[in-house]
């Protein structure tokens, strides 16, 4: 069975942003994890390359493109890609894999974005919006950056995963709250707190609407077929191909 870390108690107050999200401690140790892992590389990627569809010649922000696997996928599907990412670490990472000549910049979510209006026809925010307390300012600079019309894909965690697995933690889901939780990580012989912001469905959809996006798509999807073969224990407990983990979303300006 895909088992979540287990959750500590949610926490009543904001984090100080320097105790939490150390990618840079982390960023060798994440790269390497991120390559294989079955939620990056044969479920989440692959599902955001899919609703990506046909790229040739997009000018695409990659927003929190960490190391730059998806960058790499997209460059080499024909758009034109830009990333950022609040980690110098990570983004060290990422010119290691793609060369100096990527477009990589370091740029907070939760602050204005270095664009003018209507730069990009796509922007991926790819599992990095459960960061965020609040989406409203990161989706207003989101929109601005997006041509009338662009899409914004998104992934995060499901809500309903995070629900069920404090369920099955022995706490109580609290389902309809927006709150904070941390889990320790540890990658590559480093570790870091890690602070993530659970929201409903609902709140979700609202930010999206109220931000001037139509949600075009809300998907579920599967993990590749090859994952059975590569992580038979993981699955084992899964007769399907779907399991509770990340939710997508893509979105047009409107």
């Amino acid at each position: 069975m895909i088992r979540m870390p287990a959750m500590p108690e949610d926490r009543v107050e904001t984090a100080h942003p320097s105790r939490f999200n150390d990618y840079d401690s982390l960023a060798e140790g994440y790269t390497t994890e991120n390559e294989t892992s079955l939620l990056n590389a044969y479920y989440e990627r692959p599902a955001m390359l899919e609703l990506a569809g046909d790229v040739t010649g997009r000018r695409i922000l990659d927003a929190g493109c960490g190391s730059g696997p998806l960058f790499a996928e997209l460059r080499d599907r024909g758009a034109v890609v830009t990333g950022i990412d609040a980690s110098a670490g990570m983004l060290e990472m990422a010119r290691r894999r793609l060369g100096i000549e990527a477009d990589l910049r370091v740029a907070d979510l939760a602050g204005p974005l270095p664009f003018p209006d209507d730069t990009f026809d796509d922007v991926i925010a790819s599992l990095v919006l459960h960061y965020l307390e609040d989406w409203g300012p990161t989706l207003a600079e989101l929109r601005r950056v997006l041509r009338p019309g662009g899409r914004l894909l998104v992934s995060v965690d499901h809500p309903f995963s995070v629900a069920l697995f404090r369920h099955m933690a022995g706490k109580k889901p609290k389902y309809f709250e927006t709150r904070n939780r941390t889990e320790e990580w540890t990658m590559g012989g480093q570790s870091a707190q890690m602070s993530f912001w659970s929201r409903p469905l609902h709140a979700m959809t609202e930010a999206f609407t109220e931000a001037g996006f139509r949600i075009s798509v809300i998907s579920e999807p599967p993990f590749v077929p090859e994952a059975r073969e590569l992580f038979p224990e993981e699955l084992r407990e899964i007769t399907g191909t779907r399991f509770l983990c990340f939710l997508f979303f893509v979105l047009e300006a409107s």
